[in-house]
C-alpha cells in the first residue's frame, strides 16, 4: 500500500526508487527531492524506516509503496498507483538488492536458497521492474520530448569479482550487461544505465572484517570508501548532466579499479 502525505497531483518530474528506505536509498531520495523531483520509494518490509524517510524528505506530493520486487502483483500494484497518482515516471531507479558476506573459497557456505535469493532480488527484480514501468516511461519521454531514464545500482563487484559472494558478484555482472543490452533495445525514448559503486561507508561495511576492510581502502587510490552522497550525485548527473549518455558503467569507487 502507499503512503503520501499530500493527495495533490503535480506536473512535477517524477522518480521511482526502490529500496528507497536504505542508506543508499535514502540519499538518491533526498537528492532529487532536493531538485524538484517528486519522489516516490519503495521498501520491502521497514515500514518505520519508509515512513522516517517521508519525514526527510518534507513537503510535496512524496509517496512510499510497500512492494518487494520480486512479487510480480506488488509491481501490478506498483505501476497502477504511479499512473493513477501521478500518471507519468520520468526517472527510475533499481537500487533494491541483498547480499549476505560469504568469503569466495566457501564454495558451501553459499546456500541454493541464497543463490536464488540473490538473483531474483538484485537481476530479475530490476528486469521485472524496468518491464512492468516501461511503457509509462516511453509515454513520460514523448510527452517531454526527451529520453526517460533508468538507473540500475550495480557494484565494481560485478567487474572486479571482489565483493561479499560470488553469487553478488555475478548479480552486478548480469546487471552491468542487461544495462546495456536495454539501453540498445529501449533507445530512443529510455536511457539505461549502471551506476556502479565501490565500498559504500555505512550500516554494510559493518559486515566485513575489519582487517579486509582496511586492505581494500588501503587499495583504493582516493584512500576512502564511497559515501551514500557520492552515489546520489552520480545517479543525479545522469538526469542533470551526463544526458546524452546510455548503456553507460558510470563507476563511484575512488579508483579501486585501477588496482
Amino acid at each position: 500500500m502507499g503512503t503520501t502525505k499530500s493527495t495533490k497531483r503535480g506536473s512535477c518530474p517524477t522518480v521511482l526508487v526502490t529500496g528507497g528506505s536504505g542508506e543508499i536509498g535514502s540519499a538518491i531520495c533526498q537528492k532529487f527531492a532536493q531538485n524538484g523531483y517528486t519522489v516516490i520509494a519503495t521498501y520491502q518490509s521497514n515500514h518505520t524506516k519508509a515512513e522516517k524517510l517521508l519525514e526527510i524528505l518534507g513537503e510535496g506530493n512524496h509517496r512510499i509503496f510497500q512492494a518487494a520486487t520480486t512479487d510480480s502483483q506488488a509491481l501490478i500494484d506498483l505501476h497502477n498507483f504511479v499512473v493513477e497518482h501521478y500518471g507519468r515516471l520520468d526517472v527510475l531507479v533499481n537500487n533494491a538488492g541483498i547480499t549476505i558476506p560469504v568469503p569466495h573459497e566457501d564454495l558451501d557456505g553459499l546456500t541454493d536458497e541464497w543463490i536464488d535469493k540473490i538473483m531474483q532480488t538484485n537481476w530479475r527484480g530490476s528486469f521485472a521492474m524496468i518491464r512492468k514501468m516501461k511503457n509509462l516511461l516511453i509515454q513520460t519521454a514523448k510527452h517531454k520530448h526527451q529520453s526517460a531514464l533508468v538507473v540500475n545500482i550495480s557494484s565494481i563487484a560485478g567487474i572486479f569479482g571482489i565483493g561479499s559472494n560470488v553469487a553478488y558478484c555475478a548479480s552486478k555482472a548480469a546487471l552491468d550487461s542487461m544495462t546495456r543490452s536495454l539501453a540498445r533495445a529501449l533507445s530512443p525514448e529510455i536511457r539505461v544505465c549502471s551506476v556502479s559503486p565501490g565500498f559504500v561507508e555505512g550500516e554494510y561495511t559493518k559486515n566485513f572484517d575489519v582487517a579486509f576492510l582496511e586492505n581494500q581502502r588501503i587499495n583504493t587510490p582516493l584512500g576512502r570508501f564511497a559515501t551514500s552522497d557520492d552515489v546520489a550525485n552520480a545517479v543525479y548527473a545522469l538526469t542533470d548532466t551526463l544526458t546524452f549518455s546510455t548503456g553507460n558503467i558510470i563507476t563511484v569507487d575512488g579508483g579501486r579499479l585501477l588496482k
